[in-house]
């Protein structure tokens, strides 16, 4: 039987910190499961009714803010969909909040005289300093704003003409303070990384949104495809850019001020999915860094709260559940070691050993997306082809999500960098020539470096007969994920372009 006495010093310390990591990775699997226990609870059936439908003649005055830096490709595209909303438009104000550095305040600016022309009132505001970054623009623009609702969509949106129509009778309860639609992608079949990412999504979507509402958890406004009451945003002190997720911040600050939120699952709103690796990466960072910088700022006044336990634990799970990419990042520096350590000391304690992780983390991230593609009613076969490209993703951007983590929790500021968009969304799009595209990290050589690393640990098992294959599969799955994010993101950089520009 193996005891870490039973080995050297080192080795046992390799074998503790392992451990640790794996337990900690396999708590916050277990969460996932108590997710889909939850969705399959209490997401059966549509969307709640609103208490009741706003006539014509009552519905409320709407502000739709339109934040935009550098969007040049699409910015034309999001004005013309946000002017097309069907609503009243007497109680319809549009404002396109640009901070922009190029030839997009330009091309916003022919755009809104059209519209204006057209009798709709839309106004450019646009400023030269950006402070606060997005968080900034939406306080700015909402000094000018005249609604009680404010509907908010970022560049890569196309909200559908009937999107207000369906929210804002949900603000009849005047409890409701925000009213959040689900995403669905206009190129989610432009390329695997497309379709991965939208599989990673849509757990968030579907399930994580719908059970933490329906069961009567906080859960967040996304920054974008939402509608705010005017006098929640103020009554929650605002927004603020001490974090790089101002929605998620500001989201936790109005809840625990006793407002409600929901949550509208079959209301979709058409969006586009990063196409580079390197944006990709760019928004993941963000998110990661933004999410761990609002649990700094805001969960000791979640758990000094007047607040069931149930919903304490909950907002624990929600907003540190990226420490999973640093942990990650520390488990595929150990996992060779560990391994190597570990079948030396027979078949069953190599087996023993690795089942949580399996059970803990690797199945409970395949089951949570299973059944998020099962529920919009993809096919098994469909599925299940996809599956190693969502692990792999998910373990590739480890260390990019574990700088912005680790960037977190030492309080490293860093600026918020907006996700390009390229009005990507049919496969013969070409996006490699355009600008705002970024080539130059030193991230694809720590990527490629730990798939090495990998590659040495299968090796080592594959030529010594001595050594059983038990491990096999999880380091193949993490050498799968290094070599496939690093290979993507390096390839991409090395592609041919005529223009190049990061502003």
């Amino acid at each position: 039987m193996f005891h870490l006495l039973d080995v050297p010093l080192w080795q046992g310390g390799v074998l503790l910190c392992y451990f640790a990591v794996l337990i900690a990775l396999s708590v916050y699997g277990g969460h996932r499961y108590a997710i889909v226990r939850l969705f399959r609870r209490f997401a059966t059936g549509d969307d709640p009714e609103p208490l009741r439908r706003y006539p014509d003649g009552e519905l409320p005055t709407v502000t739709v803010q339109l934040p935009v830096f550098n969007e040049r490709y699409v910015v034309e595209r999001l004005i013309d969909a946000a002017c097309r909303l069907d609503y009243p438009s007497d109680r319809l104000q549009i404002q396109v909040l640009d901070d922009s550095t190029d030839d997009t305040t330009e091309l916003a600016r022919r755009r809104v005289a059209h519209w204006r022309a057209q009798g709709v009132d839309i106004e450019l505001l646009h400023r030269s300093d950006r402070e606060g970054y997005k968080a900034g623009a939406l306080a700015a623009g909402l000094k000018l704003a005249t609604g009680e609702l404010v509907a908010i969509f970022d560049a890569d949106f196309v909200p559908n003409e009937s999107f207000l129509r369906q929210a804002v009778h949900h603000f009849s309860a005047a409890e409701i303070g925000m009213v959040q639609a689900r995403w669905e992608y206009l190129n989610r079949d432009y390329s695997l990384l497309t379709r991965a990412q939208a599989v990673l999504l849509d757990g968030h979507f579907i399930l994580e949104h719908t059970a933490r509402n329906r069961s009567g958890l906080f859960f967040n406004f996304n920054g974008t495809a939402g509608i705010w009451r005017r006098t929640t945003i103020d009554d929650a002190g605002g927004w603020e850019h001490h974090t790089l997720t101002e929605d998620l911040d500001l989201s936790y600050r109005a809840q625990l001020k006793g407002w409600t939120f929901r949550y509208l699952k079959d209301l979709a709103v058409p969006s586009e999915i990063p196409v580079e690796m390197n944006a990709f990466k760019s928004q993941q960072h963000r998110w990661s860094k933004g999410a761990l910088q609002t649990a700094r700022k805001v969960l000791p006044r979640v758990l000094r709260a007047d607040l069931p336990l149930r919903v304490k634990i909950e907002a624990i799970y929600h907003l540190t559940g990226n420490l999973a990419y640093l942990l990650m990042v520390i488990l595929a520096l150990l996992m060779p070691l560990a391994t190597l350590i570990r079948v030396q000391q027979g078949w069953y304690e190599v087996l023993l050993l690795d089942l949580p992780i399996f059970f803990g983390a690797t199945f409970s991230v395949c089951y949570f997306y299973w059944v998020s593609q099962r529920d919009q009613g993809r096919k098994p076969l469909e599925i299940l082809r996809l599956l190693p490209t969502v692990l792999a993703l998910g373990i590739g951007v480890s260390v990019n999500n574990a700088r912005g983590v680790f960037g977190a929790l030492v309080g490293h500021q860093t600026p918020f960098v907006r996700t390009p968009k390229y009005a990507v969304a049919q496969r013969q799009d070409a996006w490699t020539s355009k600008l705002y595209i970024r080539r130059r990290s030193f991230l694809p050589v720590v990527e490629l470096t730990l798939g090495l690393w990998f590659t040495f640990a299968i090796w080592t098992i594959l030529t010594d007969p001595a050594l059983p294959l038990a491990s096999l599969p999880f380091l193949m799955l993490f050498q799968f994920g290094f070599f496939y994010v690093g290979l993507v993101t390096l390839g991409q950089s090395l592609a041919p372009a005529v223009e190049i520009a990061d502003p």
